[in-house]
This record gives structure tokens, C-alpha cells and sequence, in this order.
């Protein structure tokens, strides 16, 4: 099963995608998430405690539940993207994007010529530690997806020349973080974040780029997706595990 492929497939089709940020260490949480039937997960190294040698093994247990991993990564460096994709993401979420250059910059890091400059190494992960033949390797490893944040105002002015980067997949836009330079942090059903993220959205949707977003209540999902936007990231883990025990507690209280 291509969970890539099955990915891009419901994309192009108009439909959309569900996935959870993932903070935890435990690839048992990741693989649950895939079981539960959830699309893709952000597995989360700007806020997360992940190291690179533990991410490897959460992206196995995404591997063996069917759930397509994605890596924020902890900056938007070519360390940072080239390694996430060496040992074996599916996808990278580069954070802080401010600019149509450090697009630029961010898809030439995670693809391999001549699409971009990515680093070359066949004895990774990703590579099959070299048993994938290199062409082969090569052609695969330029599928995955460059999702890229964009946060502040600084990036919403040059949001039309972000759009027009060649290589990017899916803008991802921060509710949390918009409200904070609009001035209402915190506040993500304010009407001035609601109306920034519509129009967001349509400017995304006419240069043909997927938009994705970050909800915690159903209210929020159901508004994006009819909104238009698919990717579509539900909550954090850790919150979604704490609301689960929380609930429990008080109903065997009650």
C-alpha cells in the first residue's frame, strides 16, 4: 500500500485529509493513530522532544499502521529538512516561512536534482541503507510532500510569491500563531483571523496550491472544510489523550 499515493490521490480528488501533531516518543501512539483510520501525522520536532534516532522509529510505526508520516521539522534548514527525509518521512512541515526565498530554500533542500540541491546519501534509511537502486531512490525520494508554514505578517504580505514557488504541496497556515500578529493571540475564531485565513484560502486555491490548517473542535474542522481547505490537522496528541483521561475521570466521578 502506497499511503503517498493514496494521499495524493484523495487530494486531487477534492477531498480531504486528517492527521494529528504528534509531541509523543512512543511509536505506540503513532501506529493507534493509524489504526484509528487517521490519514497522515505530524510528527513534531519544532515543539516535540523527538530526536532524529527516535524519529526513525515513530516513522516505522506510522509505516506499519498505513498512516502517512509527516515531519515538522525543527527549523527550516537544510540540515534539518534532509535529515527528517534521510531516515524516512513521507512529507516535511517546514515552520516559520517568511518569504518566497526561503520557500525557494526549503524545496531545494528536501528535493534531489533537478528539482533542488537536497544532499545526496544512499545509505540512509529512506534508501533502504543502498539496496534501492539509486535512479529508483532518486525519482521516489522527489514524491515527498513540502508543506510549508507560513506565520506572521511579514508572510502574509508576500503570500502571492510564496504561492508561485515551484515544488510546494501545501501551505499550512497556523491559526495560534495568525492570531498573535493580528493582534488577538490566542483568539482563533476571531473575526479578523477567520476573515485573514478565508482569504488565505482563496488565494491558495486560485494558484492551484493545497491549504491546510490546525483545528481542535469539530466546529473548526467543519467551518475549514467547508471553507475548502483539506488538510485538515486535529488537534495534538497529548491534548486529545488528556481529554480522553479527563473525560473518564469525570464520568467515574459523577
Amino acid at each position: 500500500m502506497n499511503v503517498l499515493q493514496i494521499f495524493k490521490d484523495k487530494l486531487a480528488n477534492g477531498e480531504p485529509v486528517y492527521g494529528p501533531f504528534m509531541k509523543t516518543g512512543d511509536a505506540a501512539f503513532v501506529e493507534c493513530a493509524g489504526y484509528a483510520g487517521f490519514d497522515f501525522c505530524i510528527l513534531d520536532m519544532e515543539h516535540g522532544p523527538a530526536d532524529f534516532f527516535n524519529l526513525q522509529n515513530l516513522i516505522r510505526g506510522a509505516e506499519i499502521a498505513g498512516i502517512l508520516p509527516v515531519v515538522r521539522t525543527f527549523d527550516s534548514s537544510e540540515t534539518a529538512i534532509g535529515k527528517a527525509l534521510d531516515v524516512g518521512a513521507k512529507g516535511v512541515q517546514v515552520p516559520q516561512i517568511q518569504s518566497a526565498e526561503q520557500a525557494r530554500a526549503a524545496v531545494r533542500a528536501a528535493k534531489f536534482f533537478p528539482a533542488g540541491e537536497r544532499g545526496v546519501c544512499r545509505f540512509v534509511r529512506a534508501a533502504g541503507y543502498s539496496s534501492i537502486p539509486r535512479d529508483v531512490y532518486f525519482e521516489q525520494a522527489n514524491e515527498a510532500l513540502v508543506i510549508l508554514q507560513v506565520e506572521g505578517k511579514e508572510a502574509l504580505d508576500s503570500l502571492d510569491e510564496i504561492l508561485a514557488v515551484e515544488g510546494l504541496d501545501i501551505l499550512f497556515v497556523g491559526p495560534y500563531d495568525l492570531s498573535q500578529s493580528l493582534g488577538v493571540p490566542g483568539q482563533v475564531s476571531h473575526p479578523a483571523v477567520v476573515s485573514a485565513i478565508k482569504s488565505i484560502t482563496e488565494r491558495a486555491k486560485s494558484a492551484g496550491v493545497v491549504i491546510g490548517v490546525f483545528c481542535d473542535t469539530y466546529e473548526a474542522a467543519a467551518l475549514w472544510k467547508s471553507a475548502g481547505i483539506q488538510y485538515l490537522s486535529w488537534s495534538v496528541d497529548v491534548g486529545i489523550f488528556t481529554e480522553a483521561c479527563k473525560g473518564i475521570v469525570d464520568n467515574l466521578k459523577s
